[in-house]
């Protein structure tokens, strides 16, 4: 994109200022290398979502931001329902509460390298990734809807996981206000075979060791060290998460033209927050929470009992479990006085500043930790929310690197085999069902995480802690 459309706020906010049907201004968070780099979709997506109703504060857009389905992948905003205000199936996303989870273990590199080849195959064996996968839990139809409802407590009640987890997950493991009614049986249909996945795409399990420390202090309350084993799991709800999006973008269509809402883009389709469509969206949104949360929390179980098979007695706890593509009722200040939101965050990462009273009181003094994933092969990284973020973005930061090219030229530009085979190299051992899969995720197709993470902090958004090196990767 080009800066000159901007007006440039300081080194890291570019603001474009309400014009047309925009009812609030649009910012964007980078340093001027990244967004020259961005697509001008970004801009144009960021001002469209401005238009809708009962937005308040701004549209924003993160460093790691993309063109997206309707809102731009790193896309933030806040909706008012005392405004009429509305809830997006585009703005929160098709693959619901799509997250991450970092567990910290009290190995160190050289304990890995003893084992990695193994490690790297038990893993991959025990646990189902990429398109269609499917695991050995099987749901029936109570049994579904009680775990939409009960998200990761309902998984630690049943003997997956650890119940200590649950403090360290977003809401205590569990979204309140989830409608398993709400859901259709499709929907059902299509989970009832995918709980403990991995799933495709962006999605991985990782283990990583601690490279570099920036903030010493946070990272010895996050348990973290220079050469300390790490893992780390990306996936969300699977197929449930999809089909709920996908039915109610075509509700929001005909529900918004009945509302009066005139849509600057069709996958901007939208509910009134108190609309009957509305409502139950937000319902099955919140099922959709929990079924990633409970997958997450299966997940982590998995790889607990793998390392168990190689290191008994070995300590991995968890950090933190976070999700991207959310819509959350939160209290924020605004204009000067605390207002209820519907905060939508699509690729984006909620990151609450020291003394959150949501918090666990472990973290409470410094911080919510802020899992960024970086590309196959590349570093990831772990940041701490900043009180400043409250009011530059709504307590949100980045989520990852970000996309620099589609799958579709990625995979005109690489091949599968030879980035295994690089990243082997490289000591990287990457384990995958789909080599198309594995060129689609080249880590040359992502911006660069370094770079997105220090615009993050620069910004004030996200505060680095350590940075992440795989050692093991598990793909879709």
């Amino acid at each position: 994109m080009d800066p000159a459309r901007f007006t440039r706020v300081d080194t890291t906010t570019w603001r474009i200022e309400p014009e047309g049907g925009m009812r609030v201004p649009a910012i964007i968070y980078a340093d001027e290398p990244l967004l020259r780099d961005m697509d001008d979709k970004v801009a144009t997506q960021a001002m469209n979502v401005a238009m809708l109703p009962g937005i308040v504060g701004a549209s924003y857009a993160m460093p790691d931001a993309h063109w997206g389905y309707g809102f731009p992948i790193g896309g933030v905003a806040a909706f008012d329902p005392a405004q009429g205000g509305v809830v997006s199936a585009g703005g929160v996303g098709f693959d619901i509460s799509c997250g991450v989870r970092t567990m910290v273990s009290d190995l160190a590199r050289a304990d890995l390298l003893c084992v990695q080849a193994p490690l790297a195959d038990a893993l991959f064996r025990d646990i189902p990734a990429g398109v269609g996968s499917k695991g050995t839990i099987r749901l029936d139809p109570d049994e579904m809807d009680a775990m939409l409802t009960g998200g990761a407590r309902w998984a630690v009640e049943r003997g997956f996981g650890e119940a200590c987890d649950l403090e360290r997950i977003e809401e205590g493991g569990i979204m309140s206000g989830a409608l398993a009614h709400c859901v259709s049986d499709q929907a059902k249909k299509r989970q009832s075979h995918e709980m403990g996945t991995l799933g495709s795409g962006n999605h991985y399990l990782e283990v990583q060791v601690v490279d570099e420390i920036f903030d010493p202090a946070v990272a010895e309350v996050f348990g973290l060290a220079t050469d300390r084993v790490v893992v780390t799991i990306h996936c969300g709800s699977r197929g449930l998460g999809h089909q709920i999006g996908t039915e109610f973008m075509k509700e929001m269509v005909i529900t918004a033209g009945a509302a009066g809402i005139d849509l600057p883009d069709r996958e901007l389709a939208c509910a009134p927050i108190s609309a009957e469509v509305g409502q139950r969206y937000l319902g099955a949104m919140r099922a959709g929470i929990n079924c990633a949360l409970a997958n997450r929390e299966i997940l982590g179980h998995s790889a607990r009992r793998v390392f168990d098979g190689f290191f008994p007695g070995h300590d991995l706890r968890l950090l933190y479990d976070v999700s991207h593509n959310t819509c959350k009722v939160e209290t924020h200040v605004v204009e000067g006085r605390p207002r209820e939101l519907y905060v939508h965050r699509k690729g984006a990462t909620r990151a609450f500043g020291p003394g959150h009273e949501s918090l666990p009181p472990a973290l409470r003094p410094v911080g919510q930790p802020v899992l960024i994933g970086g590309s196959m092969g590349t570093s990831s990284y772990i940041l701490v929310g900043m009180a400043t973020s409250e009011a530059k973005a709504l307590s949100s930061a980045c989520h990852g690197a970000g996309r620099a090219l589609s799958r579709h030229a990625a995979r005109r530009l690489w091949s599968g085999r030879k980035i295994v085979d690089d990243l082997a190299a490289a000591a990287i051992l990457v384990r995958s069902p789909s080599q198309r899969g594995v060129a689609e995720e080249a880590p040359g197709a992502y911006k660069d995480v370094g770079a997105v993470v220090l615009a993050a902090e620069q910004a004030g958004l996200a505060r680095r802690v350590a940075r992440l090196r795989p050692m093991i990767c598990v793909k879709g």
